[in-house]
């Protein structure tokens, strides 16, 4: 079975694993089908399968899309819990800036499958030298954006699969931080 484990080990694991995402009734939800959990339960349930082994790398990939803001806080707070107690590094892949700012030390902005930024997540808001970035962080109103504010929209539409980016990035995603964000050719 998985690592090396009998089929009781595992499933004593997976009981354990599912007590400390806090699934309630571990043995029992251990039984049931995944449509029988409720979103915020499946997104700790496969954080648990994930915590079956010893990560030492955990890829999030929008691990709180679809959520409730309480249940959204309860998925980082145990995501916060599993890197503090395992170690492990954590990778997290978001559209959601907010998240992306509560949770990361640093940012990578990705478009049309390039870095094109690459920078603290403390200068993400007022230090983003990429076009798309800017409008990633123009798009997201804050408690205090009027009303009446357009936020920011990107233009045009993502290049097709396979075809190379037309346009600029900025060197600072290739070269790293602390770079001039002078504008190249996309190699």
């Amino acid at each position: 079975m998985h690592l090396g484990a009998s089929r009781a080990e595992a499933t004593a694991r997976a009981v354990d694993r599912l007590d400390a995402v806090r699934i309630a009734t571990p043995g029992r939800r251990a039984r049931q089908r995944p449509h029988e959990y409720s979103g915020g339960m499946r997104q700790r349930a496969v954080i648990a399968m994930g915590l079956m082994g010893k990560p030492k790398l955990i890829i999030a990939d929008e691990p709180t899309t679809a959520l409730d803001v309480a249940v959204q806080r309860q998925v980082l707070d145990l995501l916060a819990e599993v890197r503090e107690d395992s170690g492990a590094a954590l990778l997290l892949i978001s559209h959601d800036l907010a998240v992306v700012a509560q949770v990361c030390e640093r940012v990578l902005v990705m478009y049309a499958g390039l870095v094109v930024e690459n920078l603290p997540v403390t200068e993400l808001l007022g230090g983003a030298a990429h076009p798309y970035t800017r409008a990633l962080v123009g798009a997201v109103p804050t408690m205090i954006t009027d009303r009446g504010t357009e936020l920011a929209t990107i233009p045009g539409r993502p290049p097709e699969p396979g075809r190379p980016a037309r346009g600029a990035r900025s060197r600072r995603a290739a070269n790293g931080p602390g770079n001039a964000a002078t504008r190249t050719p996309p190699n």
